[in-house]
C-alpha cells in the first residue's frame, strides 16, 4: 500500500460519523445496509449522511451498489485487512509474526474478495 493511499483512508476515517458508518458496514457484513437504513440506525440526516457515504466511497472504504432506488453500501474488508498490514508491516524489525498473533485475524468468506490479495490468516 502507498503512503498517500493510507493517508486518504485515515482522513476519511477521522471524521466521527464516517468511522461509526463503516463501523456499522463492517458489523453487517457482506449483506451491507442501504442508505435509508444508515441514517435511521445512526440517526442522522439523509443529506449529512449522504456527504459521509460520498467520502467513504471515494476512500474506497465502502462500495456502493444500486438496487432499484435504494442504493446499498458494504464495508470493503480487504482494504481495511490491507491497511492493517500496512501499519504492523515493519513491527518487531520487520518480523510481525514475533509482535502479533494474526491467528485471530479471521474473516468470514464473503467478507473476502477472492479477487483480492489480501487472503484470511
Amino acid at each position: 500500500m502507498e503512503q498517500q493511499k493510507a493517508v486518504t483512508i485515515f482522513e476519511s476515517l477521522s471524521s466521527g460519523v464516517r468511522l461509526d458508518v463503516y463501523r456499522l458496514l463492517v458489523k453487517q457484513g457482506p449483506e451491507g445496509m442501504v442508505a435509508g437504513d444508515i441514517a435511521a440506525k445512526l440517526e442522522l440526516p439523509p443529506t449529512n449522511l449522504s456527504f459521509h457515504l460520498k467520502a467513504l466511497t471515494h476512500a474506497q472504504l465502502v462500495s456502493v451498489e444500486q438496487e432499484g432506488r435504494y442504493q446499498r453500501y458494504r464495508a470493503n474488508i480487504p482494504l481495511m485487512v490491507e491497511v492493517i498490514g500496512y501499519l504492523t508491516a515493519e513491527c518487531c524489525a520487520g518480523q510481525p509474526e514475533q509482535c502479533m498473533d494474526r491467528s485471530n485475524l479471521v474473516f468470514c468468506d464473503e467478507c473476502i474478495d477472492s479477487s483480492s490479495s489480501v487472503k484470511s490468516a
